[in-house]
């Protein structure tokens, strides 16, 4: 395995993860229950040709961007949401203002619909990966003092957004210079009567090819050297263990330069509040390469 900053992801778990991971939950999208009720940041909704619905996105600036005198131009963060959930989810597990302000970051949290993030061949309205690289990511270029070159964009998420966060940077490499999975359903295979998939992608007895064609896993072959920054983690009592660590397999088999973390967690927000944070570290040392 080639790890990336691997030292410095190392001290980065021993200094997040304290204590006993809390049982899974079975609730893909549910929050932790250490997390804050406030929400953060400014609610706007986009619309636009490829959803059948206005969505509802939280955006977050560090402080140092309401300062009359700053001209700065942000690297952005998108954050996804897991199933079952929406735009306030990241919200409710870490402290947005926070990381914006100790990342220099803008954080962009989007409504997943229980899309997992794809084009749905059933759904006509619900073409999401289409919605957030030519709506969403110009809407936010166009309307905040953002970064536009694609080292100056990251997208990760939890769950359904960390299987989203993979599938949008290796198809748009062009547009996301990094990109990361926490607890990500990497492989959706193993799981066909699970989370809403069906109703995107038919039954799966139906449409086994599609199936197929819809999976981060089986996106590995399509990725060059040096095409991406990929960082993704998992804990080792989530059921997603397993299609994470073959995942990793198949990234060294390619020889995919990418760091995988596995560290004591389930498959809920405590586990999440602390992930994130190798992530962020990661993504900051490639905003830093502009």
């Amino acid at each position: 395995m080639v790890h990336l900053l691997q030292n410095y992801v190392n001290m980065s778990l021993t200094r997040f993860i304290i204590g006993a991971a809390v049982a899974a939950v079975a609730c893909v999208g549910a929050q932790s229950a250490a997390a804050t009720e406030k929400h953060q940041g400014d609610t706007v909704t986009v619309s636009g040709k490829y959803i059948d619905r206005p969505m509802k996105v939280t955006v977050v600036t560090p402080e140092s961007y309401l300062q009359e005198a700053d001209t700065t131009r942000y690297p952005v963060l998108y954050l996804l949401n897991g199933h079952g959930g929406d735009y306030r989810n990241w919200s409710r597990i870490v402290s947005l203002d926070d990381i914006a302000d100790e990342f220099g970051c803008i954080i962009v949290c989007p409504s997943g619909f229980n899309s997992w993030y794809w084009d749905s061949p059933e759904m006509p309205g619900l073409q999401m990966e289409s919605f957030i690289t030519e709506e969403l990511v110009p809407y936010i270029d166009s309307n905040y003092r953002t970064r536009t070159d694609r080292l100056g964009r990251a997208v990760t998420g939890f769950s359904m957004g960390g299987h989203g966060g993979l599938w949008l940077g290796i198809r748009h490499s062009d547009m996301f210079g990094s990109a990361g999975s926490t607890s990500g359903g990497v492989n959706i295979i193993p799981f066909p009567k699970n989370w809403s998939m069906s109703k995107s992608l038919g039954e799966y007895e139906d449409n086994k090819v599609r199936w197929e064609a819809h999976t981060v896993k089986n996106l590995v072959d399509s990725i060059k050297p040096g095409q991406l920054n990929i960082i993704f983690d998992c804990g080792t009592e989530d059921f997603f263990y397993k299609v994470n660590c073959d995942l990793d397999s198949a990234l060294n088999a390619r020889k995919i330069h990418h760091v995988y973390i596995t560290a004591p967690g389930a498959h809920n927000g405590e586990y999440w509040s602390r992930s994130i944070y190798p992530q962020l570290r990661f993504f900051r040392e490639i905003w830093g390469k502009e």
